[in-house]
Parts: structure tokens; sequence; C-alpha cells
């Protein structure tokens, strides 16, 4: 029988340690990240062997002891050989005691992947709105059965909106696969427009370094002139020191600052932040300066964080979300575009549910949530 009760921080790095992968948002140190939520490791248990954990978000009602809950982008669990009815049943048992009212979850298991071709050549015909309208090249059985498991089960999600990137955490992402690829293999897979803006780059001058520290005032000058430009709120800089201590503190090789720079420009001329978890990598924040656009510094930044990827025994690239928008005249078209010229692949997730343990906390949370905005 599954059960699930509290572990702590090593047991569940242990556990983290013993698979090829899971995100990073499921990792002890993510819980660190997230001030504002109240986090707890949680493990899974069957007969009294671990088999599955997740990192658990915990956000407080004011002023009475009532909780929404948050497994970002998981929990990591074998979705295609457990008892899916007595890992939930065993989850909601240690939530009510809690006074959690609802639940939020986002397993990652992929349901769809189109490669970049077949994205291309749907661009090109045109008449596609959206990557979802496109037949995909690829489709995972684990996934469709998981999603009817939970559609069953009770647990519920949010209709698609628009074209936008999902719920809490994107739907749709672009990969790179890496696994036994050469640094020349990589590059022959980009197309013209990549392989000459990262020539271009070298010709002329550009640099790219890994940063410390230190560095973070460097981005975060270059991430301020960036969520100027594309019109969204900049994090405060202390998030990414936050971040920076949390993560690098639980592992030396987890987070990866890179910095782009150029003699004729003062400062960073491109500046991202990359993750790792096992053999999977995320770019996970980037930036770039306007005046040095033309020195094409994002392409060489980006093909170093590949490169180093791959070295590191890498298997997937992963350059987050996308919008689920194949049409030119969309504002977020232009991210696809510049992903779609690595010749990776786009791929949909689960994507995020919900389950209500409490109708009326739920409601009145969202109600609350709502005003806040």
């Amino acid at each position: 029988m599954i059960s699930v009760s509290e572990i702590s921080a090593s047991q569940h790095l242990e556990f983290i340690r013993s698979r090829p992968s899971v995100s990073f948002l499921q990792t002890p140190a993510w819980g660190t990240v997230k001030a504002a939520w109240t986090s707890r490791s949680l493990g899974w248990f069957d007969d009294g062997t671990l088999v599955g954990t997740g990192l658990l978000l915990l956000r407080k009602v004011p002023r009475v002891e009532k909780y929404f809950g948050y497994l970002p982008e998981g929990p990591d669990l074998d979705w295609d050989s457990i008892n899916f009815t007595e890992a939930m049943d065993a989850l909601h048992a240690y939530l009510r005691p809690l006074g959690v009212f609802q639940v939020k979850m986002g397993p990652q298991v992929w349901t769809r992947r189109w490669e970049a071709e077949t994205l291309k050549a749907a661009i090109a015909e045109g008449g596609y709105k959206h990557i979802s309208d496109v037949a995909a090249d690829h489709t995972n059985s684990v996934g469709t059965d998981l999603a009817a498991k939970m559609s069953a089960a009770g647990w519920t999600q949010n209709p698609a909106t628009g074209d936008g990137f999902g719920d809490y955490q994107p739907r749709y992402v672009f990969q790179i696969g890496l696994e036994g690829k050469s640094h020349d293999e990589l590059l022959t897979g980009f197309n013209q427009l990549w392989r000459r803006n990262i020539k271009k780059a070298e010709r002329e001058g550009v640099t790219v370094r890994r940063g410390g520290r230190d560095d973070l005032e460097t981005f975060f000058t270059c991430y301020v002139e960036t969520a100027q430009r594309d019109k969204f709120s900049p994090r405060p800089l202390r998030y990414f020191h936050q971040m920076w201590d949390a993560l690098s503190g639980e592992d030396p090789d987890r987070i990866t600052l890179y910095i782009a720079e150029h003699p004729d420009f003062e400062g960073a001329i491109a500046a991202t932040i990359m993750v790792r978890v096992g053999v999977h990598s995320w770019y996970s924040y980037g930036a770039s300066s306007t005046a040095a656009r033309d020195v094409k510094p994002s392409n060489a930044v980006q093909w170093q964080m590949m490169r180093d990827s791959a070295d590191a025994g890498c298997s997937v690239y992963d350059m987050r979300g996308i919008a689920n928008t194949l049409d030119p005249a969309n504002h977020l078209f232009g991210l696809i575009q510049f992903k779609l010229g690595t010749g990776g692949y786009a791929q949909e997730y689960l994507g995020e549910w919900d389950f209500t343990l409490s109708a009326l906390w739920a409601r009145a949370f969202s109600l609350y949530m709502a005003i806040r905005r």
C-alpha cells in the first residue's frame, strides 16, 4: 500500500541523484528560492520503500490555517508503473490534515512532440494558427493515459486560453537532443541563419565567459533593459541572489551564469542563467542589450550553453517555454521562430491539474487571488 510522508532534504536529494533527472522546480533548493511559500519534501512509500518524491509548496490564506498546495513540474513518480489511485489517495490523505483545500500539480510527462522541420513546413504552408493544430511527429501513451486517469479521478485542468504559455509553468517547451552528438553535429542541425549568426559573433569579437555570484549585478543591468524593451516586470536582484545561493548550495553545478561581452560595449551585451539537474539542462533566464544586437551575442551565449551542456553529459538542452502559436502576426511568434532555428523539437507536456479538497475554501482563495491582481 502506498503512503506519503514528509522526508528530509537529504533523503530527497539522494532520490533525485538516483534518477536521470527531475525538474529543477522539484529540488529541495527550489523551496528556498520561493520564499513566499512554505516548502516540504514529500516521499511516496510502497511498503516502506521510497518510490517517488515531490517538492510541495504551500501558500497560506491570511489569518486562517488553510493552504493552497502546489507541486511545480512534479511530483517525480514512475507514472507508467505506479498505482495511480493509491498514489493520489495517499497524497490527499497527507494534505487534508494540513488544511490544504486545493492542490495543483504538473507531472513532467510529455504528450506530443513536433520536429522543427514539421513546424517550419506548417508555417511555410500557412493556415495553421497553433502548434496544436499540426499533426504531431510523436505521441506518448504514458502521457495520454495519465491525462485520462487524472480526469476520471476528479482532477481538472484550466482550458487552454489564447496562445499563452500555460498555467503557472509552460505547457509547450522547445528542446534540443544532445545525446551522442558532437559539437559539429549540433551545429549542423542549426539553420543557416543560426550558423551565420554564431560565426558573425565570433568574427566580431564577442566572447562568452562563466560568471560568479558577483556578476549577478552585471546580469541584472542587462535583464532590466530587456524587461523595459519587452514590456515585462523584472524580478528584483535579491531574487537572483537567493536563487544562486540556494541552487549552488545544493550542488555547485546546479546553476551557471553566462556573460557575453564585446570590447566596444560596456558591461554585458547578453547574459543568461542555466540550471542543470542530472542529464537535463534548462535555459532559465536571458537578457540582451539592444545596442549590441548586430553582433549577435544571444546566439553566441546560447551556443556556449549548448556545448557546455553536451560536455557535461546532458541528453537534453531545454530552451523552456514557447507559446502555442504559429501565427506570424502574433507578437509571441518570434520566440518560436528563434528557437526553431536550432533544429530541435517542440514538446507539449501534460500540463497542470487541480484537485479540490474543499470547494468552499477553493472558491474563497480564487476570489482573494483575483482581488490581489
